[in-house]
């Protein structure tokens, strides 16, 4: 069986525990899109990790991990993982990487950089890595698939020569920058041919054979719905879709044989970088508390480092998030972090120049749509280490079975807490 293990948000809702806590029943855990500008927080008996390009099912020894052909690959990140990763205790994952997967270069990540300059205060809040100029040149068809690694050499530079040509003018007229140079670039992509050969694989004929022998897959998806560049808050959107039905063509997968779809969603909001965010706490002090005592160890990015934007529950933004990933289970995570309110405020509807709604508009509505605030009682209290549903605090569990009822996608997991095993099932 498939499952895939998506976001509803911004990102940032605890994918990553989620994906960890599941791939402990699953054979194949494949990332399926996205780059390594993003990170999934986990923490488990080896310590506390934040994955970039590896799949958050590295931890388990029975379990093959896949970085799948819609992934933006970044081979020194990648492998420098996997050293960290041994380095600190874990056994070696078994890794298996798309031989359709594309690179991403050195110079995808100076042009990113090169552009965020340019556009000074108008910029995406790229986190710089590379992301969108790989996935324009993957879909202008100048990028570097794996299997090219182990073309012929002629071959390789009259792609390289033809790269070189069209990125020197924008270097050398738009950003006034150093050219790129061709033979620099075939000794770089034979430096990422020595390291990433161990893992090669035809990616989609394995999980054809794995399919048919009954194995449990796991799809991991990067950031969230509201990120994906069709049904996202564009432009400020990544540049991969997020959403579960992409899995199927980043993985090399037929649709239908996804026949889960993990929703995680957060019990409050937060987002890192540029974009609308119409549940966005205001009172930074309020933020920073809420900010500070969020997530563990606290709501910073596992990339960048930098402070979330902070927000109540969105019902509008999670209900939509939801319906487009196809949800079959929604994962509510974080909810321990609410303990220390009185009252909790959320987001059930947007008004948009009087008109009252609980559908996510286009971004153009965004701009101009204002919270519409209802108040939930709070729980004054630590539910860490709870096991049981029906052990929660009544406050509690009306605060999970009023967001369930809005959004109307079941929640079947309950998240209290950092740990692998701070998971409540209903």
């Amino acid at each position: 069986m498939v499952t895939a293990v998506v976001g509803a948000n911004w990102g940032d809702e605890g994918k990553g525990k989620i994906t960890d806590t599941l791939a402990e029943k699953a054979d194949i855990i494949i990332r399926f899109q996205g780059g390594a500008n993003a990170g999934h927080t986990i923490k488990n008996k080896y310590g506390k990790f934040a994955l970039h390009s590896l799949p958050s099912g590295v931890f388990y020894d029975h379990t093959t991990c896949i970085i799948g052909n819609g992934v933006a690959l970044n081979i020194p990140i990648l492998c420098g993982e996997i050293d960290d990763l041994v380095e600190k205790g874990v056994p070696k994952p078994h890794i298996l990487v798309s031989e359709r997967a594309q690179m991403v270069m050195s110079y995808h990540i100076l042009f990113d950089q090169y552009e965020e300059e340019r556009l000074g205060g108008k910029s995406f809040g790229s986190t710089k890595s590379g992301i969108a100029p790989f996935y324009a040149d993957k879909f202008s068809k100048i990028g570097f698939q794996v299997s090219e690694l182990f073309d012929s050499k002629e071959n390789l530079m009259d792609k390289i020569e033809n790269v070189c040509e069209k990125k020197n003018v924008l270097l050398e007229h738009l950003y006034h920058k150093p050219l790129l140079k061709a033979d620099e670039l075939y000794d770089e992509l034979m430096k990422y041919k020595a390291m990433i050969e161990p893992y090669v694989c035809d990616v989609s004929s394995y999980l054809d054979e794995a399919l048919k022998a009954g194995k449990n897959i796991l799809l991991e998806g990067q950031l969230g719905t509201l990120k994906d560049p069709d049904h996202g808050i564009y432009p400020m959107v990544t540049s991969s879709s997020t959403l579960a039905g992409y899995g199927a063509v980043g993985a090399g997968l037929p649709p239908y044989e996804i026949k889960k779809v993990v929703t995680v969603v957060k019990a409050y909001s937060s987002a890192v970088g540029a974009g609308e965010f119409v549940s966005e706490i205001l009172d930074e002090d309020v933020a920073d508390e809420l900010r500070r005592r969020g997530g563990d160890g606290g709501e910073y990015g596992a990339t960048t480092g930098r402070p979330r934007r902070m927000g109540w529950f969105d019902i509008p933004a999670s209900k939509y998030g939801c319906r487009l990933q196809g949800t079959t289970d929604v994962a509510f995570t974080v909810l321990d972090v609410l303990g220390y309110l009185d009252e909790i405020p959320v987001c059930v509807a947007y008004d948009i120049n009087g008109e009252i709604t609980t559908e996510f508009p286009t971004t153009a509505k965004l701009k101009i749509a204002k919270p519409v605030i209802e108040k939930l009682p709070g729980w004054k209290c630590d539910i860490q280490g709870i096991k049981k549903y029906e052990d929660l605090p009544e406050n509690c569990r009306k605060y999970i079975e009023f967001v369930e009822e809005k959004i109307g996608y079941p929640i079947t997991m309950v998240s209290n807490g950092p740990g692998r095993e701070d998971i409540i099932y209903r």
